[in-house]
């Protein structure tokens, strides 16, 4: 891993770190990290009034829910594994608490509406399962299933 360029490196190792953290499966967080392909100070203007911010291009509508607990955008589109951990928690809510089998709950990242999520989903999958050959050839021990 060493030959990978940083932001490669640290998008491999903050999406692992929390995916053990927030207990998801590592594949599906960085299948979702590669789809959304953001970076530190990254913003992005959606047609919908909302934004997405940093390396994990999370929604500004979660936002109003995290303010409670002093979270900012600067955090969310900050440098390092704190942008990877709120990704985390959030695909841990849709994993957890919506529909559908567990690659529509993980494309709910993205989307809810049926329309976004398929193709959203489509890819995930594909990506989903590159990750996690990925892991079982180099790192055996990263688990791959959601807890019950």
């Amino acid at each position: 891993m060493l030959d990978l360029p940083p932001l490669q490196q640290e998008r491999i190792v903050c999406s692992i770190t929390a995916a053990i953290k927030y207990q998801v499966p590592a594949n599906i967080l960085l299948a979702i990290a590669e789809k959304e392909g953001g970076r530190p100070g990254m913003i992005v203007a959606n047609k919908n009034d909302t934004y997405d911010i940093g390396p994990m291009q999370f929604n500004s509508a979660y936002l109003l829910q995290l303010r409670q607990y002093g979270i900012t955008p600067a955090h969310v589109a900050a440098k390092g594994c704190y942008p990877y951990y709120l990704a985390a928690w959030r695909l841990r809510q849709h994993l957890l608490h919506d529909t559908g089998n567990l690659w529509a709950r993980a494309a709910n990242y993205h989307s809810r509406t049926a329309q976004y999520n398929l193709p959203y989903r489509v890819d995930l999958i594909r990506k989903g399962n590159k990750w996690a050959m990925w892991l079982d050839y180099n790192l055996s021990f990263v688990p791959l299933a959601v807890p019950k």
